[in-house]
């Protein structure tokens, strides 16, 4: 954590060259949603290779670049495109970006991803609001020194998804027939695809859905003091039943084809933040 707090003022003093709003939410586009980003009125794109410190993304849907502008009438700052874990990144460096957000003063961060759907409930293409999570990770984002000038030594992580904005996104949903569900995250390293043990395993230990990221950034945001709104869409179904090889395109497909169901749900949350 030494010397965080620097790499990130680097990072914000390079993207303020180029723009000078200050953004009310960092948005976070996972896979297959990268095109979200085409609903941001941009008054600046930035690649990530010309940000202080930041990663390169390694992951082939993953576009590589900081949307900065308006969407919905509030001004956002949004990642097409993110870092894991299983890339070779630390955990310092997977969630830098969201410590980037919050010092050029975003109050609330959403994160988009893809899933695996565990619960029974659950149907390719739902999108999941994340109600809680579970951290099976390797490492975490806060170990090390902490510098109290970005959070708190022991964040408490008791709501590290915010009900307002999850009761506000439950509502847009029911306003137009979109079929979402709470639901508990829980994050595995990868980027191996779990075996029928341990999806049993997972689901055992109250996890509905399973990704290989949206933890970390959550808990950073907890940390930082964010307020987190984390949307999932369930793109392959992981009952060990019914467990069928990975075919990582109808996978893509599957999140490509929810995404105008996402966008709205989100312009309608952004709407009430305003």
């Amino acid at each position: 954590m030494r010397g965080l707090y620097e790499r990130i003022q680097q990072a914000v003093a390079a993207i303020r060259e180029r723009w000078q709003v200050q953004p009310k939410v960092g948005i976070i586009l996972g896979t297959g949603l990268g095109g979200f980003g085409q609903e941001i009125d941009a008054d600046v794109v930035i690649p990530y290779e010309q940000i202080p410190h930041f990663p390169q993304t390694t992951v082939m849907t993953h576009t590589g670049q900081l949307i900065c502008g308006s969407l919905a009438g509030v001004p956002v700052a949004a990642m097409e495109g993110r870092f894991h874990y299983y890339e070779g990144y630390s955990m310092q460096e997977v969630t830098f970006p969201v410590r980037v957000f919050e010092a050029l003063g975003a109050e609330v961060l959403v994160i988009s991803s893809a899933c695996g759907g565990m619960n029974p409930e659950y149907a390719k293409g739902d999108i999941v609001l994340l109600d809680d999570h579970i951290n099976l990770m390797p490492e975490n984002p806060l170990r090390g020194w902490n510098d109290e000038r970005l959070g708190p030594r022991f964040p408490d992580m008791w709501r590290p998804y915010d009900q307002e904005l999850i009761e506000a996104a439950e509502a847009i949903a029911r306003q137009e027939g979109i079929r979402v569900h709470r639901g508990v995250y829980v994050a595995v390293p990868g980027p191996n695809l779990e075996t029928r043990a341990e999806y049993r395993f997972l689901r055992m230990i109250g996890a509905d859905v399973v990704g290989m990221s949206t933890v970390p950034e959550a808990i950073v945001a907890a940390h930082a003091g964010l307020r987190v709104l984390a949307l999932s869409v369930v793109t392959d179904i992981c009952r060990p039943l019914f467990l069928q090889p990975i075919d990582l395109d109808d996978i893509i497909r599957t999140a490509n084809e929810a995404e105008p169901k996402l966008r709205t749900i989100v312009r309608g949350v952004l709407k009430k933040l305003a």
